[in-house]
């Protein structure tokens, strides 16, 4: 395959804030070509980060919300090996009363840290690795814009964990399969494989495809692949260690 510029058309025009936004979800396509011609990715990565934290926060303001927390934090702690005792269980209790402020404040810290990290792996794979031209401003924007997707999920998720008294996805193949024993490995292997986080992929493939001028499908193939790669190791060791 050869190497092009991430020049895009002229006739890509500047987009709103929300015309982005709703872009994304609508017409990917069309929507990254102004990203790129454009690279505004502050306004977008501050929205997303900020609905994602309040929907992360929200199940936690309920009594239920900061059970299923607390019980999710045991059972990570088991994963690693950490005994809880009473005195440790106590006083991780008495802590949840904090957990939507600390969650929330957590993700606004820690997103765009993750996001500029994600967008040097790329840059190193797609500039240095294969040859692209495009800048690292261009490509931290078609991230931040891929976030949508990941909005949307916190929007669809965070109702149905209120309504549920619980917290992480709602959307993954393990909750709409709950026949499969969860403590298997198939079902932890499910629990990893999120319907939008496949979506997310896609989109983000489709957001690399018009920035690079390459071919959607093997960028997206690729992505799943790592996806998929991670998810089996997170089974495995769960399954090993016998955590959540």
């Amino acid at each position: 395959m050869t190497n092009t510029p991430a020049a895009v058309t002229a006739d890509a025009a500047p987009k709103s804030l929300l015309g982005r936004f709703f872009g994304v979800i609508t017409s990917p396509q069309a929507t990254f070509r102004s990203v790129v011609a454009h690279p505004k990715w502050f306004g977008i990565l501050a929205l997303t980060t900020l609905v994602i934290a309040l929907c992360a926060a929200a199940p936690m303001m309920t009594a239920a919300g900061q059970e299923a927390a607390l019980t999710n934090q045991v059972a990570q702690m088991k994963t690693f090996g950490v005994d809880v005792n009473d005195q440790m269980y106590e006083a991780m209790r008495k802590g949840m009363s904090r957990a939507p402020y600390t969650a929330a404040a957590a993700i606004i810290v820690f997103t765009p840290v993750m996001a500029a990290i994600f967008t040097g792996i790329l840059f190193a794979v797609f500039n240095a690795g294969l040859g692209g031209e495009a800048s690292f401003k261009q490509l931290f924007a078609v991230w931040a814009h891929a976030g949508v997707i990941s909005t949307l999920g916190q929007l669809f998720t965070a109702p149905l964990n209120l309504l549920r008294g619980q917290v992480g996805s709602a959307t993954t193949l393990g909750v709409l399969l709950p026949m499969v024993d969860e403590t298997s490995f198939l079902g932890r292997l499910l629990g990893m494989v999120d319907l939008f986080i496949i979506w997310w992929l896609v989109v983000l493939a489709i957001g690399l495809g018009v920035l690079y001028r390459r071919r959607t499908q093997p960028i997206a193939v690729s992505l799943m692949a790592v996806y998929a790669v991670i998810a089996v190791v997170v089974a495995i060791v769960r399954s090993r260690m016998g955590g959540a």
